[in-house]
């Protein structure tokens, strides 16, 4: 019988091991599930992750980048990492564009301030002058508050691409407003970058939690898992995500060449 193993890939920074394994611990005993294991790293994937990967048991492997949206590390460094591991890879979708991630976003900010249509809620990205995809989360979420939300006014702003954090302060035209970090676990980003940005010192801007341990975001895992599990019953390679775990490799020039 094959062993199917959820296994949650994601930065270590500050709580982020502690709330990947919360998440591993509300993903225990899900149908289809045998077994869930964590696994992160700091600056090189490839490094950090190489002897957790080769200890991680199953036959097929279902790896879930933890994060909002993929980024250079996850499109690149993590696929390559997942050669180490023994079992059929199948490499996930990362889980922030799920609807239910608009849904912590709102109770985060409400959380803060009372949507109304004189309150506004500022949606944080890191952003990438390279890369797509953490724009088009922020976007895709930015889009559906103004649609479900109470917020009279929805801005998504980033750290490394226009609008700026920076200047999101005077593109606000509310009475009252909150920010939400669309990260998942607390950074040096979330506790110094954006702050500062924001100069929340100054006051008129409240600051709400990263999307964090909640039970949606474990239920938006397990629906990027169900996904792929859906595929490999179906013998379905089909995924963007597929073919960045069977294209990466660790480079030998580099010195982590995995050894035939």
């Amino acid at each position: 019988m094959t062993r199917d193993t959820l296994l949650l890939v994601g930065r270590e920074a500050n709580d982020g091991r502690e709330v990947l394994e919360r998440h591993a611990a509300g993903l225990d005993g899900r149908a289809g599930v045998d077994e869930v294991a964590v696994a992160t790293y700091d600056r090189e994937p490839v490094r950090d992750l190489r002897d957790r990967l080769r200890a991680v048991p199953g036959d097929r492997v279902f790896v879930v980048p933890t994060c909002a949206a993929h980024d250079h590390h996850t499109v690149e460094g993590v696929p390559a990492a997942l050669s180490y591991v023994d079992g059929d890879v199948r490499y996930c979708e990362p889980p922030g564009r799920s609807p239910a991630v608009t849904e912590i976003v709102a109770e985060r900010g409400a959380a803060h301030v009372r949507p109304s249509e004189n309150a506004s809620l500022l949606l944080v990205g890191f952003g990438s002058s390279s890369l797509p995809f953490n724009r088009q989360a922020v976007e895709y979420h930015a889009a559906r508050l103004r649609e479900r939300s109470d917020f009279g006014e929805v801005v998504p702003s980033y750290l490394l691409q226009n609008p700026a954090v920076e200047c999101a302060r005077y593109n606000v035209t509310r009475d009252e407003a909150v920010a939400v970090p669309l990260f998942v676990a607390r950074s040096r980003a979330t506790e110094v970058r954006v702050p500062a940005e924001l100069e929340l010192d100054r006051g008129g801007i409240e600051y709400a939690a990263p999307l964090g341990d909640h039970p949606r975001l474990t239920d938006a895992i397990y629906a990027e898992f169900c996904k792929q599990h859906a595929l490999a019953t179906d013998g379905r390679r089909a995924t963007f995500e597929d073919s960045l775990a069977t294209a990466r490799r660790p480079m030998a020039a580099d010195g982590e060449g995995r050894p035939e």
